[in-house]
């Protein structure tokens, strides 16, 4: 697949390298391509940078990993996305998000040109997307929206980053559920001191 990455900090990072080396063609959109954080992810074979639209405009699925906060403004930069797939990474933590919405994902609907929106890679650490195992299993990867196709795709994609499932938890009235669970997991590693290297696995008798 041809992935625009619109955020190239930790999380955006680790998931374009893991998708490069799975054979995908990553398209880093960023303002300044002479200047951006994560720009060493470029010597990576299958890995370039482009302005914002430009990336949008060569790729199939667009991940969103910028801060909450900037979630419309992220929204509105990526210029035309008729038919293409946003997968969101971004989690509303301690009221700190776009104003007016509940979750990120409503806020992408609301100022995009796409109904395929799927909120996944956003219930765990960056650390934890680098590197999926833990003593030779895979944690699982959540995902949640009404777009089939969008859930497909985010499926294949967590296969690809080395994650063991890809757990669908419902449609778009599961948006603030995912971010609840993403502040489960940093309630648990950061403020009650677990420490990052903490991780789910969805099990079965």
């Amino acid at each position: 697949m041809k992935i625009a990455i619109i955020g190239t900090g930790n999380v955006g990072g680790a998931l374009a390298s893991h998708w490069a080396n799975a054979g995908h063609i990553i398209h880093l959109g960023v303002r300044d391509v002479h200047q951006f954080k994560g720009s060493a992810l470029t010597a990576q074979p299958g890995i370039t940078a482009h302005p914002i639209q430009e990336a949008v405009k060569r790729s199939e699925v667009i991940l969103v990993s910028t801060p909450a906060p900037a979630a419309v403004e992220v929204a509105q930069s990526l210029g035309d996305t008729t038919g293409k797939v946003i997968v969101d990474t971004m989690n509303i933590v301690m009221g700190r998000g776009p104003a007016g919405y509940p979750n990120t994902s409503e806020a992408l609907l609301s100022h995009t040109d796409t109904r395929d929106i799927v909120k996944c890679f956003n219930t765990t650490g960056y650390n934890n997307m680098a590197n999926p195992v833990y003593s030779g299993i895979a944690i699982d990867a959540f995902m949640a929206g009404d777009s089939q196709r969008g859930k497909a795709i985010a499926r294949q994609l967590a296969l690809d980053a080395g994650f063991g499932e890809c757990i669908d938890v419902g449609g778009n009235d599961r948006f603030t559920l995912m971010e609840q669970f993403a502040f489960f997991w940093i309630n648990l590693a950061m403020m009650q001191g677990q420490g990052r290297d903490i991780a789910f696995k969805l099990l079965r008798r």
